[in-house]
């Protein structure tokens, strides 16, 4: 599917597509590319009091209302970055998390910008650790990721994945709608980084 196509639908049919969409990034210390395998939707309708558009627009949370295709990041417990890919149409206000990924491309600059990695499977393991791996910082929010002449870019199409490869359950890490099961992730791989208690 194609993914600009993809990323106007609502987080929760995007989320799940996602999981195998590769997330390069070129900068002068190199290229580093890694496969997306764990991710967590936010929906803005209203339903959904975890996410940082849920009480409207805000200077931090704007860019969340922005296009789809466009990168919100935002710095988490004072300690680090996040990063999302927002989707619906502009201004619903919703996206996804990037939670963890294999680094498939830059494994020696990524292990550079990660030195505390004992493996390289850790390396993109965990929001924190993707963006310190890919190299995001919140300068790079409000970038447009389906832009292919750009730095920072996604994969033009998303994978077709077969449902035994995708799990799902409660999003990890908050406090409110904690039960929700809408953190996705795909089987049986080492890079995934929250607990796994699948729903289907």
């Amino acid at each position: 599917m194609d993914l600009a196509e993809l990323l106007s639908r609502r987080a929760l049919d995007v989320a799940p597509q996602l999981l195998g969409v590769v997330f390069a990034h070129r900068s002068p210390e190199g290229v580093v590319a890694v496969r997306i395998t764990e991710v967590e939707a936010y929906s803005g309708d209203g339903s959904d009091p975890a996410a940082h558009t849920h009480r409207g627009p805000t200077p931090r949370n704007k860019v969340m209302f922005g296009p789809p295709g466009t990168l919100y990041v935002y710095f988490s417990y004072g300690m680090h970055w996040c990063a999302n890919v927002v989707c619906s149409p502009h201004g619903s206000g919703e996206a996804v998390l990037l939670r963890a990924g294999e680094v498939v491309d830059g494994v020696e600059v990524a292990r550079r910008r990660r030195p505390a990695a004992r493996r390289d499977v850790d390396l993109a393991r965990g929001p924190a650790r993707l963006t310190q791996a890919l190299g995001i910082t919140g300068a790079d929010s409000g970038r447009n990721l389906l832009d292919p002449r750009s730095t920072m870019y996604l994969s033009p199409r998303a994978p077709v994945l077969e449902k035994s490869q995708v799990r799902t359950g409660p999003r990890v890490g908050i406090s409110k709608a904690v039960d929700l099961p809408w953190r996705f992730w795909l089987d049986v791989e080492p890079t995934v980084s929250g607990l796994r208690k699948p729903r289907v």
